[in-house]
């Protein structure tokens, strides 16, 4: 049973992978941290998987310090989605979009694959990733709506990111502002309550 969890939480990963590379090929401009991510390699020597690796090990750290519960899907978020990327953009299987249909069409295949991998590794109650976890951080620190949360963190690393040199451009609008809506999407499509998961912690995932 636990093995079947494992499945489907390193399948989720993919998948969110997968979306964020759909929506960087659809040439508009990256995801909101896919900018921040790019705009690190500008100033550091790494791939934008290790940039998005480097990344979420220093949310990790942030997140433990503000007490969030860590699962080893925290962890495999952390390690996995980077190397998945690196992997998929090295295989040059999926093209840039050449038109501006093909462009809108790239971005919302991505964020229905972000949001469906999103539904799998979620699901698979391991714990939430790391930018998700700061998400519900800011979430239970400020009271605010968790839309506004999502889009005030999301829009925040994107205008970072731009600084840095990340490229911004409306794809990033769009990931920004319609993530949330694909997520919403999908999870009523399977009938997915996100708040009756009962997430492990490590010592819960790992003890006899």
């Amino acid at each position: 049973m636990k093995g079947l969890r494992i499945a489907r939480l390193i399948f989720g990963l993919f998948l969110f992978a997968l979306g964020s590379v759909f929506v960087m090929k659809g040439n508009l401009g990256f995801g909101p941290w896919e900018v921040f991510q790019a705009g690190l390699t500008y100033w550091m020597p790494l791939t934008i998987g290790q940039a998005t690796v480097l990344v979420s090990v220093v949310i990790v750290l942030l997140i433990i310090l503000l007490k969030e519960k860590i699962g080893i899907g925290t962890l495999a978020n952390m390690a996995l989605i980077g190397l998945f990327m690196d992997f998929i953009l090295w295989t040059n299987l999926i093209p840039k979009a050449n038109s501006l249909p093909g462009s809108l069409g790239f971005v919302m295949l991505g964020l229905f694959t972000t949001a469906l991998g999103s539904y799998f590794y979620i699901g698979s109650g391991f714990g939430a990733g790391p930018r998700d976890s700061l998400m519900v951080s800011i979430r239970r620190r400020t009271g605010l709506p968790i839309g506004v949360c999502r889009s005030s963190l999301e829009c925040s690393i994107a205008v970072i990111g731009w600084l840095l040199g990340g490229p911004l451009g409306p794809g990033t609008v769009i990931t920004a502002f319609g993530l949330g809506l694909f997520v919403q999407l999908v999870f009523r499509m399977f009938a997915f309550e996100i708040t009756a998961v009962n997430h492990e912690n490590l010592r819960e995932t790992f003890k006899v």
